[in-house]
C-alpha cells in the first residue's frame, strides 16, 4: 500500500520516516520529494508498506499526529493522473 505523507519538516530524513512507519509493518520504500531546482524538501513524500493492513494501521495511528515538530497528514496515495504529469510552472 502506497501512502502519502504531507506536512513534513523540511529537515526530516527518509531514514526517520522509515523508522516511524516500520513500527506498523514492513516498509518497502520511502521517498521524500525534493524541489528540482533547490534540491530542498518540498515537505511531502511517500511510504510503501508491504501489506495493506499495515498501511491502514499506519494511517489510522499517524494522521494528524506530531512528528519532528509538524502535524503529519497521512493517507493512501492517489494514483497520478495525466493532468498531474504535464504541469508546467
Amino acid at each position: 500500500m502506497k501512502l502519502f505523507v504531507g506536512n513534513l519538516n523540511y529537515h526530516t530524513t527518509e531514514k526517520q520516516l522509515h523508522g516511524l512507519f516500520s513500527e506498523f509493518g514492513v516498509v518497502t520504500s520511502v521517498s521524500i520529494i525534493n524541489d528540482k531546482f533547490t534540491n530542498r524538501s518540498r515537505g511531502f513524500g511517500f511510504v510503501e508498506m508491504e501489506e495493506r493492513a499495515s498501511g491502514e494501521k499506519a494511517v489510522a495511528r499517524l494522521n494528524n499526529t506530531t512528528f519532528d515538530s509538524q502535524s503529519l497528514v497521512v493517507n493512501e496515495a492517489k494514483p497520478r493522473t495525466e493532468n498531474n504529469n504535464n504541469r508546467r510552472y
